[in-house]
């Protein structure tokens, strides 16, 4: 499951760069939209769903991915919601609707204690356009 979600992330980064990553967002625009509307209408809710799936298929339950406690792979899948969240806030406004136990599981791994300290310190970075999951909102579907 942490190479699928890898496999995610590295999708979501090819979005900007989708000729090549030593290019410039702004040398490969035309190209990078045509890339985000299939990332967007496909990849995004495939990748979910199958995690969703996953989620509902747990013999322990829904409210981890593998088994009956927390591991890596749900703070992988917590940090891939906030990054799609913040890239791409339209679309995943619309196809988290249909993930609702995924959504909760990502608010259960950020509210875990040593985590929520984390995330509310300044160590914290914040997502920026400089990262993998970057926002331009030219490549955020409606």
């Amino acid at each position: 499951m942490q190479l699928t979600i890898a496999d995610l992330v590295a999708e979501a980064h090819d979005v900007h760069h989708p000729i090549a990553g030593s290019l410039y967002y702004e040398e490969q625009k035309r190209e990078a939209r045509r890339a985000a509307a299939h990332f967007t209408r496909e990849r995004i809710p495939k990748f979910l769903g199958y995690f969703a799936n996953v989620l509902a298929r747990n013999p322990s339950g829904p409210d981890h991915l593998v088994g009956a406690r927390a591991t890596y792979v749900d703070l992988s899948m917590f940090q891939v919601m906030a990054g799609l969240e913040y890239a791409f806030p339209k679309t995943m406004a619309r196809i988290t609707k249909k993930t609702p136990k995924l959504v909760r599981l990502a608010e259960r791994v950020a509210a875990r204690p040593r985590l929520a300290a984390y995330l509310a310190s300044p160590r914290r970075l914040p997502f920026n356009e400089a990262d993998v999951f970057r926002r331009y909102p030219e490549l955020d579907a409606a």
